[in-house]
C-alpha cells in the first residue's frame, strides 16, 4: 500500500556534506528524514522556491526530456529501503503506458519538487522507519 507524503522540511548545513529533508504523511503523523548529498538538497530547495536559472540544471532537463517524449510525471514512490538506502521511481504515463524509472529519492524528488506531483512511501518503507 502506498502511504502518500509530502516535503516538509529541506535542511542545508554549511559545509557539510550531507543534508537531510524530512518526509511527513499528509493524513497522518508518520515523518522521516533522508539524508542526501549537498547539490540535490540544493536542487530540491530551488525548484520549490521556483527559482529560475539561466540553463537548464540536470533535475530540471530530466523534467524536459520526460515532456518532449510525451510522458507526464504522474508521482513518486519510495518504494524500498534495503541496507539503510532507500529506493525510489519516477512514475511517468506515456501514451497511456505507465513507465517506472529507477531513481534515488533524492533526485526523484528534485524532479517533482515544485509541481503537483504526489510522492507516496511504500507502507513497509514506513513501518521500518517509523
Amino acid at each position: 500500500m502506498l502511504v502518500r507524503m509530502r516535503l516538509a522540511r529541506i535542511v542545508i548545513v554549511e559545509p557539510d556534506e550531507q543534508h537531510m529533508i524530512l518526509l511527513r504523511e499528509v493524513k497522518g503523523e508518520r515523518a522521516f528524514p533522508i539524508i542526501i548529498g549537498k547539490y540535490e538538497a540544493l536542487a530540491i530547495d530551488r525548484r520549490v522556491k521556483g527559482e529560475k536559472t539561466l540553463r537548464p540544471m540536470t533535475h530540471d532537463l530530466a523534467l524536459s526530456i520526460i515532456e518532449l517524449m510525451g510522458g507526464t510525471l504522474e508521482k513518486v514512490v519510495i518504494s524500498e529501503l534495503q541496507d539503510h538506502t532507500f529506493y525510489a521511481k519516477l512514475v511517468v504515463r506515456r501514451h497511456g503506458e505507465v513507465i517506472e524509472i529507477d531513481s534515488r529519492p533524492s533526485d526523484a524528488i528534485a524532479v517533482a519538487a515544485g509541481l503537483e506531483v504526489p510522492l507516496f512511501v511504500d507502507e513497509s518503507v514506513l513501518r521500518e522507519v517509523c
